[in-house]
């Protein structure tokens, strides 16, 4: 069964670029959205949820969801946007190992972690959609972004194996790669600042609103977008 109007989507590190905007498009088309982030995003809505949460950890990701699924009042939580994640930069013999270990804690652990506990829940109402963010670092590695890039590549790996392990019990699992994204992402990156040029949150949030209200049996499995322009 397709996503219903009123059931929940989970989004991590929703409280500011591609998950606050993925969460305000949801919001629009009826959906209900929960925030497992550090901190709470300042946008407010009635159908929107936050819950304090270090993806990291894995004791709290279990607390969130157990705490998400208590307050379903009846609905089903239908989605996933694993989202949150970071990047840091640099050659790799300079790159500080406390980096590395972060961008693999985050970006590949902690989506695991959000993955495992909200599975038994999809399994058990028969339908659910998991959508991985990984990055086109995902695809081709970028120069001073082995760390980063082995973390996209993992995502990529993780959602390859996973759609085909999950689709018989009704569960979709996708994967985006999006090109540069206009948001605070670039603040760690010195030789990169954020532009118009690049693409616009907005349009990735209502992309997977999209793929969200897609039919039960349509199945996005690898999504890449860029920029048409990114230099202008």
């Amino acid at each position: 069964m397709s996503i219903q109007k009123g059931d929940t989507i989970v989004i991590t590190g929703a409280n500011k670029g591609i998950g606050l905007e993925t969460a305000k498009s949801l919001l629009k088309s009826g959906f209900k959205v929960v925030s497992w982030s550090r901190n709470a995003p300042e946008y407010q809505h009635p159908d929107f949820k936050h819950f304090n949460c270090q993806i990291a950890n894995h004791d709290d990701v279990k607390a969130v969801c157990e705490a998400t699924v208590s307050e379903l009042e009846g609905g089903r939580l239908y989605g996933l946007v694993n989202n949150a994640g970071l990047g840091w930069f640099g050659r790799v013999e300079e790159l500080p190992l406390e980096q590395w270990h972060e961008m693999f804690d985050v970006n590949v652990h902690g989506l695991m972690y959000a993955i495992r506990q909200v599975v038994p829940v999809m399994k058990a109402q028969g339908a659910g959609h998991i959508i991985n963010i990984a990055s086109i670092a995902g695809r081709d590695g970028v120069v001073q972004g082995s760390g980063y890039s082995a973390t996209k590549f993992a995502v990529s790996g993780i959602s390859s194996a996973l759609y085909k392990e999950l689709r018989e019990f009704g569960i979709k699992v996708s994967c985006v790669y999006p090109g540069s994204v206009n948001t605070n992402f670039f603040d760690r990156v010195e030789a990169i600042t954020a532009h118009s040029n690049m693409m616009a949150a907005e349009d990735l949030g209502e992309m997977l609103d999209w793929m969200l209200k897609t039919s039960a049996n349509y199945l996005p499995v690898d999504i890449e977008i860029r920029p048409l322009k990114p230099r202008g």
